[in-house]
């Protein structure tokens, strides 16, 4: 988005000499996205960015998907994917197990107690969310400290490493764009600007305060890219250190925003759920649902509507509070579900009626809706409650 960050050691002038002090030049770097006519940084490197010494292949996690047919609502539980002490030897990087996917975002789980490799996304931003634990994400453009509820963007090809603290598991929940993640465009002035009818504003965005210069020889980068057959994995050798950057500046760098940041749209009768927007992908949106004052009509009803998404899939991720809808379907925390497009869906039976009379619900949860359907992954297929769908009626199929 373009808010304006400088960093570091920059010349008072871009596209001019900036000289070390031995006389040498630093090497300008331009990251920018859509052909140089959107958001970029400078960055000033100690040695030659694209410089590389070896290349070969590196073999991604299992990215298959199948389809959900026979079309059915589905409850996944993420949880079930890292039992036991597993996560002490995994990192947040190669360790993610794909949930759900289409051709314009992936979801993927992973809980992690070790230090990520270098790795960059080449195919689009990302938007990790970190459901528990705490660490930093240590990137080209300086360090970000990260805990429990932010929401960490990563453009694209942001070269960067994930750094759990020690003793805990670190639980991330991976949205991985095809295209680059934004506020919803709603809220943004024509020049970019977070209006005031935005749930948050820029001093809720944290981005990067130092830069994090690194010095080391024959250092392995993991990159995910495109292909013509789809996604592959390629493993690069630099002679020298990605993290040599002496200075930046621009409107493009990773950024953290903690969900309890968000400052909930509420009203006499049910929001509907673009009122909890937060970001936005090509043909994809991000909402999150936080505890709040809820509908104040004499005869509201403040559990959702039953709804039709005849245009999109619906996830939902629970990742805190009592989710007072799903109350006797078996979600919790750690709980995905999966509403397609085409299954008419809302809240649990007897829902409705206990929350006449509510005034406040105390629940958080990361909703991704796509406008593509979306299949399952490995994850997803093995972390699946198989008896949800028949939960509203009470019994299964004939």
């Amino acid at each position: 988005m373009a808010y304006y960050r400088s960093v570091g050691d920059i010349p008072p002038k871009r596209h001019t000499q900036h000289r070390r002090e031995d006389g040498g030049l630093y090497y300008e770097e331009l990251m920018g996205e859509e052909g140089f006519s959107s958001d970029s940084s400078l960055l000033y490197h100690r040695h030659i960015p694209s410089a590389i010494v070896d290349a070969s292949p590196w073999e991604l996690p299992d990215q298959t998907l199948t389809a959900n047919h026979p079309l059915k609502p589905r409850h996944l539980k993420l949880h079930a994917l890292a039992e036991g002490q597993e996560w002490k030897t995994a990192d947040v990087v190669t360790g993610r197990r794909l949930v759900l996917g289409n051709a314009d975002v992936r979801i993927s789980y992973a809980v992690a107690g070790e230090t990520s490799p270098l790795y960059r996304n080449a195919i689009g931003d990302e938007c990790v969310y970190v459901e528990s634990g705490s660490g930093a994400v240590e990137t080209v453009f300086g360090a970000l400290p990260v805990r429990q509820g932010d929401y960490v963007i990563l453009p694209r090809a942001t070269t960067h490493r994930w750094v759990p603290a020690e003793g805990e598991p670190l639980r991330a929940y991976v949205i991985e764009a095809n295209s680059h993640i934004t506020p919803a465009r709603r809220y943004l002035s024509k020049f970019g600007q977070l209006l005031e009818h935005a749930p948050y504003c820029e001093r809720d965005l944290r981005g990067p305060q130092e830069i994090l210069t690194t010095e080391a020889e024959d250092v392995p980068v993991l990159v995910k890219h495109r292909t013509a057959q789809g996604i592959s994995g390629t493993r690069y050798v630099y002679p020298h250190h990605p993290f040599d950057v002496v200075g930046w500046d621009g409107c493009l760098y990773p950024y953290t925003f903690n969900v309890a940041d968000f400052e909930p749209i509420t009203g006499r009768i049910h929001q509907p759920p673009p009122a909890h927007q937060v970001f936005e992908g090509a043909d994809f949106v991000v909402c999150n649902f936080v505890p709040r004052k809820v509908d104040y009509h004499p005869l509201s009803i403040p559990v959702p509507y039953y709804h039709s998404n005849v245009d999109s899939d619906e996830v939902m991720f629970y990742c805190g509070g009592n989710y007072e809808a799903r109350k006797g379907s078996g979600i919790g925390q750690g709980s995905i579900s999966l509403h397609p497009g085409g299954h008419a869906h809302g809240p649990q039976p007897g829902a409705y009626e206990r929350s006449i009379g509510v005034e406040f619900f105390d629940e958080l949860a990361v909703m991704v809706d796509t406008f593509k359907p979306l299949e399952l992954g490995e994850g997803g297929i093995a972390s699946e409650d198989e008896g949800y769908a028949w939960t509203w009626s009470g019994r299964g199929p004939r």
